[in-house]
Protein backbone atom coordinates (compact mmCIF):
# COMPACT_ATOMS: atom_id res chain seq x y z
CA UNK A 1 0.00 0.00 0.00
CA UNK A 2 1.40 3.40 -0.97
CA UNK A 3 1.97 6.20 1.51
CA UNK A 4 -0.93 8.18 0.07
CA UNK A 5 -3.30 5.27 0.61
CA UNK A 6 -2.03 4.85 4.17
CA UNK A 7 -2.57 8.57 4.81
CA UNK A 8 -6.11 8.42 3.40
CA UNK A 9 -6.96 5.41 5.57
CA UNK A 10 -5.56 7.14 8.64
CA UNK A 11 -7.56 10.28 7.77
CA UNK A 12 -10.76 8.24 7.64
CA UNK A 13 -10.01 6.76 11.05
CA UNK A 14 -9.19 10.20 12.48
CA UNK A 15 -12.47 11.59 11.10
CA UNK A 16 -14.47 8.73 12.64
CA UNK A 17 -12.70 9.23 15.98
CA UNK A 18 -13.10 13.02 15.68
CA UNK A 19 -9.37 13.40 16.34
CA UNK A 20 -8.73 16.92 15.07
CA UNK A 21 -4.99 16.97 15.81
CA UNK A 22 -4.36 13.78 13.83
CA UNK A 23 -6.64 14.95 11.05
CA UNK A 24 -4.81 18.27 10.73
CA UNK A 25 -1.41 16.52 10.67
CA UNK A 26 -2.56 14.01 8.06
CA UNK A 27 -4.04 16.73 5.87
CA UNK A 28 -0.73 18.58 5.93
CA UNK A 29 1.07 15.39 4.86
CA UNK A 30 -1.39 14.82 2.02
CA UNK A 31 -1.01 18.44 0.93
CA UNK A 32 2.80 18.25 0.98
CA UNK A 33 2.79 15.05 -1.09
CA UNK A 34 0.40 16.51 -3.67
CA UNK A 35 2.50 19.68 -3.85
CA UNK A 36 5.67 17.65 -4.41
CA UNK A 37 3.99 15.65 -7.16
CA UNK A 38 2.91 18.79 -9.00
CA UNK A 39 6.31 20.46 -8.56
CA UNK A 40 8.18 17.53 -10.06
CA UNK A 41 5.55 16.93 -12.69
CA UNK A 42 5.29 13.34 -11.53
CA UNK A 43 2.21 11.78 -13.03
CA UNK A 44 2.38 8.76 -10.76
CA UNK A 45 3.74 8.10 -7.33
CA UNK A 46 6.73 9.71 -5.66
CA UNK A 47 9.64 7.45 -4.81
CA UNK A 48 9.82 6.09 -1.28
CA UNK A 49 12.90 8.24 -0.56
CA UNK A 50 11.07 11.39 -1.64
CA UNK A 51 8.10 10.51 0.55
CA UNK A 52 10.36 9.90 3.55
CA UNK A 53 12.12 13.23 3.00
CA UNK A 54 8.75 15.00 2.93
CA UNK A 55 7.68 13.32 6.17
CA UNK A 56 11.00 14.11 7.85
CA UNK A 57 10.70 17.74 6.81
CA UNK A 58 7.19 18.00 8.25
CA UNK A 59 8.25 16.40 11.55
CA UNK A 60 11.29 18.69 11.78
CA UNK A 61 9.13 21.79 11.16
CA UNK A 62 6.76 20.80 13.95
CA UNK A 63 9.54 20.01 16.41
CA UNK A 64 11.29 23.30 15.63
CA UNK A 65 8.03 25.20 16.12
CA UNK A 66 7.37 23.40 19.40
CA UNK A 67 10.89 24.23 20.58
CA UNK A 68 10.39 27.92 19.80
CA UNK A 69 6.99 27.96 21.52
CA UNK A 70 8.47 26.26 24.60
CA UNK A 71 11.31 28.80 24.77
CA UNK A 72 8.71 31.57 24.72
CA UNK A 73 6.67 29.90 27.46
CA UNK A 74 3.76 29.02 25.15
CA UNK A 75 3.10 25.41 26.11
CA UNK A 76 -0.46 25.78 24.80
CA UNK A 77 0.95 26.17 21.28
CA UNK A 78 3.80 23.67 21.69
CA UNK A 79 1.58 20.73 22.69
CA UNK A 80 -0.39 20.50 19.39
CA UNK A 81 2.85 20.77 17.38
CA UNK A 82 4.38 17.87 19.30
CA UNK A 83 1.18 15.83 18.93
CA UNK A 84 1.16 16.42 15.16
CA UNK A 85 4.83 15.42 14.91
CA UNK A 86 4.03 12.15 16.70
CA UNK A 87 1.19 11.42 14.26
CA UNK A 88 3.44 12.02 11.25
CA UNK A 89 6.30 9.96 12.75
CA UNK A 90 4.07 6.87 12.60
CA UNK A 91 4.62 6.79 8.83
CA UNK A 92 8.43 7.05 9.03
CA UNK A 93 10.68 3.99 9.15
CA UNK A 94 12.01 2.99 12.58
CA UNK A 95 14.71 5.46 13.64
CA UNK A 96 18.14 4.13 14.59
CA UNK A 97 19.61 4.74 18.03
CA UNK A 98 22.61 7.04 18.46
CA UNK A 99 24.84 4.04 19.11
CA UNK A 100 23.76 2.37 15.84
CA UNK A 101 24.30 5.61 13.90
CA UNK A 102 27.74 6.04 15.53
CA UNK A 103 28.70 2.51 14.45
CA UNK A 104 27.71 3.23 10.84
CA UNK A 105 29.60 6.56 10.91
CA UNK A 106 32.70 4.81 12.28
CA UNK A 107 32.51 2.25 9.46
CA UNK A 108 32.20 5.00 6.82
CA UNK A 109 35.15 6.92 8.30
CA UNK A 110 37.21 3.71 8.28
CA UNK A 111 36.26 2.98 4.64
CA UNK A 112 37.07 6.49 3.41
CA UNK A 113 40.19 6.93 5.50
CA UNK A 114 38.90 10.29 6.72
CA UNK A 115 41.01 11.79 9.48
CA UNK A 116 40.23 15.51 9.62
CA UNK A 117 37.41 18.03 9.22
CA UNK A 118 38.47 18.45 5.58
CA UNK A 119 36.92 15.05 4.90
CA UNK A 120 33.59 15.87 6.56
CA UNK A 121 31.77 16.50 3.28
CA UNK A 122 32.78 13.13 1.87
CA UNK A 123 31.77 11.31 5.07
CA UNK A 124 28.48 13.21 5.39
CA UNK A 125 27.54 12.43 1.79
CA UNK A 126 28.03 8.72 2.28
CA UNK A 127 26.40 8.72 5.72
CA UNK A 128 23.32 10.60 4.55
CA UNK A 129 22.90 8.21 1.63
CA UNK A 130 23.30 5.10 3.79
CA UNK A 131 21.19 6.32 6.73
CA UNK A 132 18.50 8.05 4.68
CA UNK A 133 15.19 8.00 6.52
CA UNK A 134 16.56 6.09 9.50
CA UNK A 135 18.52 8.88 11.20
CA UNK A 136 18.25 12.63 11.53
CA UNK A 137 20.80 14.69 9.58
CA UNK A 138 21.60 16.76 12.67
CA UNK A 139 22.47 13.62 14.65
CA UNK A 140 24.68 12.33 11.84
CA UNK A 141 26.44 15.68 11.54
CA UNK A 142 27.09 15.90 15.28
CA UNK A 143 28.58 12.41 15.39
CA UNK A 144 30.77 13.01 12.32
CA UNK A 145 32.07 16.32 13.73
CA UNK A 146 32.84 14.74 17.10
CA UNK A 147 34.73 11.87 15.47
CA UNK A 148 36.75 13.95 12.98
CA UNK A 149 37.73 16.81 15.29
Amino acid sequence: MSLQEQIMDAMKVAMKEKNQVALQALRSVKSAILLAQTETGAKGELSEDEEIKILQKLVKQRKDSASIYTQQGREDLAAPEIAEAEVIEQFLPEQMSDEEVAAVVEEIIRKTGADSMKDMGKVMGMANKELSGRADGKTISTLVKARLS
